[in-house]
């Protein structure tokens, strides 16, 4: 004859002295409840140091969702019993299935799973649970994982700051660059985010000391931070940053153009992509329009030669040699946006130069940018700033 209550023992692995009581499925909700219960003049151990043949001293019912039965949500109920140690009192005794959270870890290692592909508000309409009892599970075992995290060789970092949404809430992101790993992240985009980054490194085995070399981008709350709280570190500016910064430099050039000279309209990506990106008729007209005597085909050719010298310039001596003599260009240029760049590239001098001895650029967190805003995208919204960090 049919016995459920043994088919759900063995699919649950449970073990004497604890057995499956009785099993009752509620039409009107589709629910599925698994009881469970222990037999009489049991005894356990202590949670805490696993000293054996405890007697019970009282119970407490308790409930955990589990994985579906089917299509039916399924709940275990369990008479949980309670231990008394003479040496650390009284606890709940541990279970197989448990964890502190009202689920159980099959059904928490499925909402995790989940969560590597689908928004949290999906995971919550498909298990049919709040979504912030699903944030809070998310939560506890990312903060679990993290405090045991060993950056004990961490040498160099990557910074950069990202959007949790468009505009606004920026949180700061820290990379260990030889392991395109986020090591931290933290709320904001100022010079405290450097300082707490250092205050939580030996909470895992990092003495702040061993950071040798920092990359990241020429923002003034960047620069202060590291130089408050890593004044010993090598700090590289990002090259792509600077690139960037010049494209933006090139662009205002063209935008003042175009006004007078209508050939430059709807030309912007042309003077802005590598030319391995462009199609060959926007080659051909960009050659076209390089040659002339534009102002824009000039802060053009500053650019390419800008980008030469991050290219071919074969270690620091020969780099100081060669951007100087590319900044005293740029500054008689008389183009007004490239000149405030070469300016802004005379005041981070320092930085800029250490890359022909570090190499770092931030092309890796770059790449996990991205992945984080993809993440973003897929949320499409995390309630909260943490919750945000949790998913980096």
């Amino acid at each position: 004859m049919f016995n459920q209550e043994s088919l759900f023992t063995a699919a649950l692995m449970i073990k004497e002295p604890l057995y499956v009581k009785k099993v009752e499925f509620d039409k009107e909700t589709g629910e599925l409840h698994i009881y469970i219960d222990f037999r009489a003049g049991s005894k356990f151990e202590c949670p805490i140091c696993g000293a054996e043949g405890l007697p019970v001293h009282d119970t407490h019912e308790k409930t955990w969702r589990h994985l579906n039965f089917f299509q039916y949500k399924a709940f275990i109920h369990f008479r949980n019993p309670r231990s008394k140690c003479p040496d650390h009192g009284i606890h709940l005794v541990s279970t197989p299935w448990g964890s502190g959270t009202g689920f159980t870890l099959l059904f928490e290692a499925l909402i995790l799973q989940l969560a590597m592909s689908m928004s949290v508000k999906k995971i919550a309409e498909l298990v049919g649970e709040n979504d912030t009892r699903i944030w809070r599970l998310i939560q506890r075992h990312v903060n679990n994982s993290y405090a045991v995290e060993d950056y004990s060789d961490v040498k160099k970092i990557g910074i950069d700051e990202t959007a949790s949404k468009r505009g606004h809430n920026y949180v700061t992101v820290f990379v260990d660059m030889d392991e395109s790993k986020v090591i931290y992240a933290t709320e904001g985009k100022d010079s405290e985010t450097i300082k707490r980054f250092k205050e939580e490194m030996p909470y895992h085995n990092c003495n702040p000391q061993q950071i040798e070399n920092i990359s990241s981008d020429m923002s003034p709350a960047f620069k202060k931070g590291c130089l408050e709280n890593f004044p010993w570190a090598v700090v590289t500016f990002d090259k792509f940053h600077v690139i960037k910064l010049m494209n933006e430099a090139v662009d205002k050039v063209r935008r003042m153009e175009q006004k007078f000279e209508p050939d430059l309209k709807s030309t912007r990506f042309l003077w802005l992509y590598n030319q391995d990106n462009l199609k060959q008729e926007q080659l051909e007209k960009l050659e076209t329009l390089k040659n002339t005597n534009l102002k824009t085909a000039k802060a053009y050719q500053l650019k390419l030669t800008l980008q030469e010298i991050y290219e071919n310039a074969t270690d620091r001596i020969e780099a100081m040699i060669i951007l100087k003599k590319w900044y005293n260009w740029a500054v008689r240029c008389r183009l007004e946006p490239i000149v405030a760049f070469a300016k802004t590239l005379k005041n981070n001098w320092a930085g800029i130069i250490n890359y022909f001895d570090t190499k770092l650029t931030n092309a890796v967190l770059e790449g996990i940018n991205s992945i984080i805003q993809t993440v973003r995208s897929r949320a499409r919204g995390f309630r909260n700033i943490e919750n945000f960090i949790a998913m980096r």
